[in-house]
């Protein structure tokens, strides 16, 4: 099945629709579909691809919480400090 469509072009875009056309030996209703059909198919492919990385994106999200280290952890200055502390003095008792 095939549709037909009606575009109203300016004598500029046509002229370089045409002129493009004639530069690679088709006619410019070919040049205009081929064209349409190419620019369709990079769309879907993009629209794939966020698809994808929306997908990825959301597997990621869901390993959030899954690793229970058993004991609160802070992020203030001290916290942080005490554990250096301990994890050098480990390192050269050694």
């Amino acid at each position: 099945m095939s549709q037909q469509l009606t575009l109203e072009l300016s004598d500029e875009v046509y002229a370089d629709l045409q002129r493009k056309a004639n530069a690679v030996g088709v006619s410019t209703s070919e040049w205009i579909v081929t064209v349409l059909i190419n620019q369709s198919n990079s769309v879907s492919k993009a629209l794939h691809s966020v698809i994808q990385q929306e997908e990825a994106r959301q597997r990621f999200r869901n390993h959030a919480g899954a690793i229970s280290l058993e004991h609160a952890t802070g992020i203030d200055n001290e916290s942080i400090d005490a554990d250096l502390v301990r994890a050098y003095e480990n390192e050269y008792k050694e």
